[in-house]
């Protein structure tokens, strides 16, 4: 448990409570072995960005494993685990989130998926047994993109493209800019003495096409529904979250929304979240696809490389409207 003074608080984002939140029991929950799961799939992604995966097929052993491995790492020293940053963007960050200003109570390890890159200052901190942590990584990350190349083959299917593998193609590219983030969010005693919630990481989309998220039974996470309101997602320690990225936005000329979202740190109890982020190659040309949308309908985004979104989107902030800069106007 961390006991910060008024003072230290005052750099991390401060919200006013809003009238009890009580968890939101309207999210999608989308079982993968059910013969329609395409289509619920679909509908969540419209009405959402966001769903619930049960019956996945991922072990929870690989889960297990690596929950085990981020704890043991998260428990160490400062000193230690400082070792493994500064992030570069790779390795061991706390409380910056990003070059641009914004904080979270939030420490986190940031890898790459591809394993001939994972970054030294990632591995240097596991110096005892640097080989088993990686192997329980790769075994983790191996099984959660089989998953979720599934899903978006589905969802491919749920949107009447006739190839299935038009975006998950994106991902299996050897040149796939996918990454891996553990998050672990440290209780914080002083926060109810101010009849605040202190932000763990501010409220953002994800700028990738996917996101698959898996957390432990600590509640936090919230998203924005359609009307602006802000809810409580229960937590699921056996099932993953599937996000909407900006890219997938994109790609469905809207159709599908990028969830807005956030998470808000625990008083008591640590929460601690694994998301796999999928992005295509940086050289991918990101534009509604031509196979999802009807005749005459008029594209909403400007064609742009993956690269130059990304590179946008990292000079902005958090709560930033990413997409703003690439959305087409009456004069385009």
């Amino acid at each position: 448990m961390v006991v910060l003074s008024q003072p230290a608080l005052n750099q991390f984002l401060l919200l006013k409570p809003c009238k009890s939140t009580p968890l939101f029991t309207g999210i999608p929950v989308v079982d993968f072995t059910h013969p329609d799961a395409k289509n619920l799939i679909v509908e969540a992604c419209r009405d959402y960005g966001f769903f619930k995966l049960v019956n996945h097929g991922v072990p929870l052993e690989l889960v297990a494993n690596l929950e085990n491995e981020a704890l043991s790492f998260f428990k160490k020293s400062q000193s230690e685990k400082d070792r493994a940053g500064p992030p570069d963007p790779f390795g061991y960050g706390s409380k910056r989130i990003g070059p641009n200003g914004d904080v979270g109570w939030v420490e986190y390890l940031l890898l790459n998926t591809n394993p001939e890159v994972i970054s030294p200052k990632s591995l240097s901190i596991f110096r005892e047994n640097p080989h088993r942590f990686r192997a329980v990584v790769e075994n983790y990350i191996t099984a959660v993109k089989k998953m979720c190349y599934a899903v978006l083959e589905l969802m491919a299917e749920g949107l009447g493209i006739g190839q299935r593998n038009t975006l998950s193609r994106l991902l299996k590219d050897e040149k796939s800019d996918s990454c891996f983030r553990m998050n672990h969010y440290p209780p914080c005693s002083e926060v109810p003495t101010l009849n605040q919630n202190l932000v763990g990481f501010g409220e953002h989309t994800d700028p990738q096409i996917i996101s698959v998220l898996r957390s432990n039974s600590t509640s936090g996470l919230q998203i924005c529904l359609a009307d602006g309101t802000w809810v409580s997602v229960p937590p699921d320690q056996t099932s993953f979250f599937i996000n909407v990225g900006d890219a997938l936005q994109v790609m469905t000329n809207g159709r599908f929304k990028s969830v807005k979202h956030r998470v808000l740190a625990d008083t008591t109890k640590s929460r601690l979240s694994m998301i796999y982020f999928g992005g295509p190659a940086l050289s991918e040309k990101i534009a509604p696809l031509p196979s999802v949308m009807v005749k005459g309908e008029e594209s909403l985004y400007k064609e742009f490389t993956w690269w130059e979104y990304k590179k946008a989107a990292y000079t902005s902030r958090l709560a930033d409207n990413r997409l703003a800069p690439f959305e087409k106007s009456a004069a385009d």
